[in-house]
């Protein structure tokens, strides 16, 4: 229906959308660039944003977004716009935002004799300590997928220094703090209070969510609307979020997202940019948020 809505606003442009799952989004779009069959326009991940200029697919939307009236810096979130600046030029506009947060069973928590949800890292090792032992050895504290990276990024970032050094040029995961984050994550599974296990082992995150077999899932907004229809009526009131714990109070989590690009060799950049145009307008973006529960990346998309 939204799309709809721009093919009336712009008679003589039929939009054609071609839904990717997301865990093949990023191999199918560069099988499209080496097949020189890329879209007009298109979702990206902003972690992929600076990959995708450095291969000059993306064109930079500078002047087109100096001159719009309807995509305007200053009514973004500073760190989520930066994620598509490279080199000083623009490549993409921030479509919703997301990051990683707690979902937890607060009756399991309560059970193990828990009454909050952790704040640092200590208390997130005694629940999780306590959750075990109530839960059994079939049972687990805690589910962090293998094959995501979003825990470990969280975790470094809390420490307060560079991810990378000598330039920008190598990780600088031997430095003392990132050292002890990681090491602080792999306490999850060396205690035995996570599941060595990636996603695709888990058939159905959610079933086993509501029968217990974990009772902290580190994941994103997106699944509250997940959670609201999977879950039974009554495990509506027994699950909550919580801010991600830190070394020594809540943390910093990872500023996720998507965000819309035009490729550089589309033959209908300016209709692809009215695209995104019509996409980034607050009224749409709330309309996106109540379909998807994905969060608008616009202060005024916020206010009303």
């Amino acid at each position: 229906e939204v799309l709809k809505e721009f093919e009336r606003e712009n008679p003589g442009v039929r939009v054609i959308v071609q839904q990717i799952p997301w865990t093949s989004a990023h191999e199918k779009l560069l099988t499209a660039f080496a097949g020189d069959a890329l879209p007009d326009v298109a979702q990206m991940g902003n972690t992929w944003i600076a990959e995708f200029a450095a291969l000059d697919a993306v064109a930079g939307l500078d002047e087109m977004a100096e001159a719009s009236s309807v995509i305007k810096e200053e009514d973004y979130f500073p760190g989520i716009w930066a994620t598509n600046v490279v080199g000083h030029s623009l490549y993409g506009v921030p479509w919703y935002v997301d990051t990683r947060l707690l979902f937890y069973r607060q009756d399991i928590l309560k059970a193990s004799g828990i009454g909050r949800p952790p704040r640092d890292w200590a208390e997130w090792m005694q629940a999780a300590t306590a959750v075990k032992e109530h839960v059994g050895k079939d049972n687990f504290a805690f589910y962090v997928p293998l094959n995501e990276y979003e825990m470990q990024v969280s975790l470094a970032l809390q420490q307060g220094v560079p991810l990378l050094r000598d330039g920008d040029r190598y990780g600088n995961f031997s430095s003392p703090e990132l050292v002890a984050a990681l090491d602080f994550y792999l306490d999850f599974f060396r205690k035995g209070l996570a599941p060595p296990s990636s996603e695709t082992d888990i058939a159905n995150v959610w079933d086993e969510f509501a029968r217990g077999h974990f009772t902290f899932y580190l994941t994103g907004p997106w699944n509250i609307g997940e959670f609201r229809r999977r879950l039974p009526a009554d495990l509506q009131d027994k699950w909550m979020t919580a801010i991600l714990p830190g070394p020594s109070g809540p943390g910093a989590s990872t500023a996720g997202g998507s965000s819309l690009v035009v490729f550089k060799h589309s033959a209908h950049k300016d209709a692809a940019f009215r695209l995104v145009e019509f996409l980034s307008r607050p009224e749409i973006q709330q309309q996106f948020y109540e379909i998807s529960g994905n969060l608008p990346p616009r202060r005024s998309s916020w206010r009303g």
